[in-house]
């Protein structure tokens, strides 16, 4: 250890932070996190991490990306009550005309709350001795020596508070990492010491979606089959409830919990329990309603606006200070919506790993080759999340669309979605493929590129026009999701749920449950 300095300081002790202090640990003889937040011991609830109370996906690159630099997470996770689950035999989703069929497919996920989530990764990050943590500390400024035009380079960090008391000190560090979040003050305080403006990247499509927490009974009904309830928009037009626009779903975590989450683009949401429940039962799969009154209520209702996309492009500075990186929302935030941003943070942290492995100095070089191919990483989850908020009229930022891409995009994207999620069902070769997507395996460009993938979406278009699909579009909407599982185009008699034996990898090809 230590081959690079003396000492790395991390700012913020979030998921974000807590990946970059492993990834930097075995380059450092020591490594020092500055948290805000005095992190409670149990799990809790705190205002550094207003998006716990929401449901959370930690995509499976982003938790192979964790595994990578804690070795044992995923099986700490496991063990503390996370659900390793096959989606495709595990939820019941509503789409397009309705119910889709039930069949096994070939990815796994790990299903928690962000609170197990982020305390299992706590324990691992006790584990490593050179790794200290110090709470309650306010990060006020940079140390920087020399300035934009003579190689300046960051040399430690002012805080104020912890153990040492409220007055302002300097923290030397040999390297440092940003990951305070959207809120990071590090771009403004380059400026003031003389470095241009970081140009930012934003797109903030109105979206808003509110929680509450239940706990699930204990005597479940047949018609509970599945562990994972979900039901998108409707693509229906004309006049309907607001409800049907939402995008809603019933989200399991340890505990026998569950986090119903209603999500929109644009429509006010419901703020108080009993607006909630009215809203739960307008929603246009009535099983959904069903579900949720079966369940106790253990919470209030948390609403999230706080949802806009946005990128600073430190890549794009000249002459970036020398001993500083950036790691998470504080260099690229998504729509929290989609689930990217704890995955996209443990990518970065990893990258961060593999280039440290090969520096014999954090110098300005390498934080201009560590910035360049982060950029690449980011480039293609922003095109991703970009996607969908690009087509509301509503929609704020620098990276507006133009009204007519806004109006395609907007009435294509459901559809497309809907037909290339019925030609997963049927099609292996585009299964595989949209399942590296949408676990940030495999950029959306490269995917709509793929001339086997093309090749699949339009054949199945084919099979659907003429009526030669293997498995049904969907079953009404208006009763409860079907049980069967589908094999080879024939219905089988279902059952319950049950998590994936002990040892199977999470996103491995899996085929049986």
């Amino acid at each position: 250890m230590g081959n690079l300095g003396k000492r790395a300081v991390v700012l913020g002790g979030s998921m974000a932070g807590m990946c970059a202090a492993g990834a930097v640990a075995p380059h450092f003889d020591e490594v020092v996190v500055l948290e805000r937040d005095e992190i409670p011991a149990d799990a809790q609830h705190r205002r550094g991490v207003p998006q716990s109370k929401h449901p959370h996906f930690l995509l499976n690159s982003g938790r192979r990306s964790i595994e990578q630099i804690f070795p044992g997470y995923e099986e700490a996770l496991i063990d503390a009550g996370a659900l390793h689950l096959m989606p495709s035999l595990a939820a019941a989703h509503c789409e397009g005309s309705g119910w889709i069929p039930r069949q096994e497919g070939s990815m796994t996920m790990v299903y928690a709350s962000r609170l197990l989530i982020e305390r299992t990764l706590r324990a691992k990050l006790a584990e490593v001795p050179n790794i200290r943590v110090v709470e309650g500390v306010s990060v006020m400024g940079l140390q920087i020596d020399g300035d934009a035009g003579a190689g300046g380079r960051v040399r430690g960090v002012w805080i104020a508070g912890g153990e040492e008391g409220p007055d302002r000190r300097l923290l030397d560090a040999d390297f440092v990492v940003d990951t305070l979040g959207r809120g990071s003050a590090v771009s403004d305080w380059l400026h003031k010491a003389g470095w241009p403006e970081v140009p930012v990247q934003s797109l903030d499509a109105g979206v808003t979606y509110t929680s509450q927490w239940f706990q699930k009974p204990a005597d479940l009904p047949e018609s509970w089959w599945w562990a994972h309830m979900s039901v998108m928009p409707t693509v229906e037009p004309g006049d309907h409830p607001p409800e049907h626009d939402f995008l809603c779903q019933i989200f399991p975590i340890e505990g026998d919990r569950v986090l119903v989450t209603l999500g929109s683009w644009g429509h006010p949401m419901p703020r108080k329990e009993d607006e909630f429940l009215d809203s739960v039962h307008k929603v246009r799969a009535p099983g959904f309603g069903r579900a949720v009154d079966l369940c106790e209520p253990i919470s209030k209702v948390f609403v999230t606006k706080s949802t806009g996309n946005k990128r600073r492009r430190y890549d794009r500075l000249p002459n970036p200070p020398a001993g500083l990186v950036y790691v998470g929302d504080a260099i690229c935030g998504f729509n929290p919506f989609y689930g990217q941003g704890m995955s996209s943070a443990a990518k970065s942290a990893l990258l961060l790993k593999d280039k440290l492995a090969d520096a014999t100095a954090v110098d300005t070089p390498f934080v201009i080759d560590y910035l360049t191919d982060q950029c690449r990483l980011l480039d293609d989850i922003w095109t991703l999340a970009l996607a969908r908020d690009q087509g509301y009229a509503n929609a704020e930022g620098t990276e507006i669309a133009p009204r007519w891409r806004q109006k395609l995009a907007y009435r294509a994207s459901w559809p497309a979605f809907h037909h290339i999620s019925a030609t997963t069902r049927e099609d292996p070769v585009v299964e595989e493929h949209f399942s590296r997507v949408f676990n940030l395996d495999e950029s959306v460009t490269t995917f709509v590129k793929n001339p086997r993938v093309v090749a699949g979406l339009a054949w199945f278009a084919v099979k659907r026009a003429f009526g030669k699909n293997r498995l049904p579009l969907g079953f009404d909407s208006r009763a409860d999701p079907p049980s069967d599982i589908w094999r080879d185009g024939v219905p089988h008699p279902g059952g319950r749920v049950q998590p994936l034996p002990k040892g199977t990898k999470p996103g491995a090809m899996t085929k049986g449950a």
